[in-house]
């Protein structure tokens, strides 16, 4: 299904939320980490500038580095897959420093 407009990010909550029912949230543990999630569905970025976040998001996937804070995407469908890599190029589960994942299906809009 092609679509006629861009993907936006989303600064507000608008009425979309039922065509981006899911929430996956990822959280920095204070080593610079890189992540990778994919989702089987629509993806966006909650942030007011995902390019200051250092994430890049297309189609069904964003790439990104995280060591503190929040970075919280809404999606539709499933999700797919998560990589995680903390700065030494350790992968989950073999590193403690990674960011921890959330995933919410059915989140209500925040």
């Amino acid at each position: 299904m092609a679509r006629d407009t861009p993907v936006q990010n989303r600064t507000d909550a608008p009425a979309n939320d039922n065509q981006l029912p899911n929430l996956v949230t990822i959280v920095g543990r204070g080593v610079p980490s890189n992540f990778e999630i994919a989702v089987d569905g629509d993806l966006e970025m909650l942030a007011d500038d995902p390019m200051a976040e250092g994430t890049v998001v297309a189609g069904g996937v964003a790439e990104g580095a995280i060591d503190v804070g929040v970075q919280r995407f809404r999606f539709s469908g499933q999700m797919a897959n998560v990589r995680l890599v903390d700065w030494n190029g350790n992968e989950a589960p073999d590193s403690a420093s990674v960011p921890t994942v959330h995933v919410e299906y059915g989140a209500p809009g925040r």
